[in-house]
């Protein structure tokens, strides 16, 4: 059959009219029974269009390409389908830029090409406001050196825990330094290895910042409220004249404490503090006085509070083990690692959350894992149920000004709050 276009409108108009009326029925009166409409199904042949034979080959667009573990700049111009001379005189031309041979993982390159494979704009945001931008000029490519136009907005996010911190930020969009942030956040308070339990729930207000209209990162949370077994635990950003800067509670509290409950950012406890447990590898009851974080080789360590380097070596049954000496009678204990930090030696000053080491399977040990030791004046207690000191809070002097610059913070956690969470659901 021959249609024209007079002739196909007119069966469409037609052929629509039907379909109209089954959605006006479903939308006044779900339970009134239809009857079949009889349909046709007409199929048509169109001829694809040939770009090669096209003005529109040489159409400018603009592709992304996430850096992936191991790749280059070459592997990024070939996942782009740059042709081959574009590619190669580009990868002369960036040869002595730096930010070249630094590619982050995870980072998204944006490339401006043509149909064809010409290259004309390469972007790339290295770092935390630096964009590296080459342009093509002629047959060569020339970095732009003028400053990037980075704008800097204020997110508001929610999201429930169904089964960890990183699915639950995924699910509502949040980038993952967010993520990051939020556990490094409630350290003293949640142990995000073990605490975090199904429809706990968090509230995050943070910095994103973007560029020619485009995402290029996440800054700094500014607020966030973590509800964790039915207990509120709310954080907000503060950074003074006086260089007090940091997390605190609506009320001034700081946040960041002697001591974070875990060595390890996210793994799981594979054994726990004990006065009698049948050891694994000497086939007798033992005590065992620390906890283990089961997690990869290689996996970093940091110190859990301020403190100085008493002890950088190997001993025993601990293997490369790390002891570091705080305020007080606190001391903490760091075995089986494989390796220790770079630079790291007895007497070296080491800050709360500092790489200390990586976890290994050195001296006494079946498989990868940390073993962990919090000591009181020389006796180790258990570091999952000991009463950590807590840290010094904001002067009264500063006080005002702490509550003055965060009650905006503060107000748009309210607001989340009014949100129904079972909408995320």
């Amino acid at each position: 059959m021959t249609l024209t276009r007079k002739n196909l409108n007119r069966l469409v108009i037609i052929s629509s009219i039907p379909l109209f009326g089954v959605v006006a029925a479903f939308g006044i009166a779900p339970d009134t029974p239809l009857q079949d409409v009889p349909t046709q199904r007409i199929i048509i042949d169109l001829p694809l269009l040939d770009l090669s034979k096209n003005d529109d080959a040489n159409i400018i667009f603009w592709q992304q390409e996430r850096i992936q573990k191991n790749d280059s700049v070459a592997s990024l111009l070939t996942r782009l389908k740059i042709n081959k001379k574009d590619k190669l005189s580009f990868l002369h031309d960036v040869r002595n830029i730096k930010a070249m041979r630094q590619l982050v993982p995870g980072k998204t390159i944006h490339a401006q090409t043509t149909a064809t494979g010409e290259l004309l704009t390469f972007r790339y945001f290295s770092g935390r406001n630096k964009q590296l931008l080459v342009e093509k000029n002629n047959s060569n490519f020339i970095e732009n050196k003028s400053p990037s136009n980075i704008e800097t907005q204020i997110e508001m996010k929610l999201g429930v825990i169904k089964s960890s911190l990183f699915a639950a930020t995924d699910g509502a969009n949040i980038p993952d330094s967010i993520a990051i942030q939020i556990a490094e956040i409630f350290a003293s308070d949640i142990d995000f290895n073990r605490d975090l339990r199904k429809n706990d729930h968090f509230k995050v207000v943070y910095e994103l910042r973007y560029s020619n209209g485009e995402v290029i990162g996440a800054g700094r949370v500014l607020a966030v409220e973590f509800t964790n077994k039915n207990k509120n635990y709310q954080a907000v950003y503060f950074e003074s004249n006086d260089k007090e800067k940091g997390y605190y509670t609506p009320d001034g509290k700081n946040l960041r404490r002697a001591f974070l409950r875990s060595p390890l950012k996210f793994s799981r406890i594979s054994s726990k503090f004990s006065h009698s447990r049948y050891h694994p590898i000497l086939k007798k009851w033992r005590s065992h006085k620390g906890v283990d974080y089961a997690a990869r080789t290689g996996t970093p360590v940091r110190a859990t509070a301020n403190g100085t380097v008493s002890r950088a070596t190997r001993k025993r049954g601990y293997g490369n083990l790390i002891v570091l000496k705080h305020h007080g009678p606190y001391s903490t204990a760091y075995a089986h690692l494989s390796s220790f930090a770079k630079g790291l030696r007895r007497g070296k000053r080491i800050n709360q959350g500092d790489i200390i080491g990586y976890v290994g399977s050195t001296g006494l040990a079946t498989g990868p894992h940390l073993h962990y030791e919090f000591r009181v004046n020389g006796i180790q207690r258990n570091p999952l149920s000991v009463i950590m000191p807590a840290a010094i809070p904001l002067s009264t002097k500063i006080l005002p000004v702490f509550k003055k610059s965060t009650k905006p913070l503060i107000a748009r956690l309210n607001v989340l709050r009014d949100t129904n969470l079972a909408l995320l659901d």
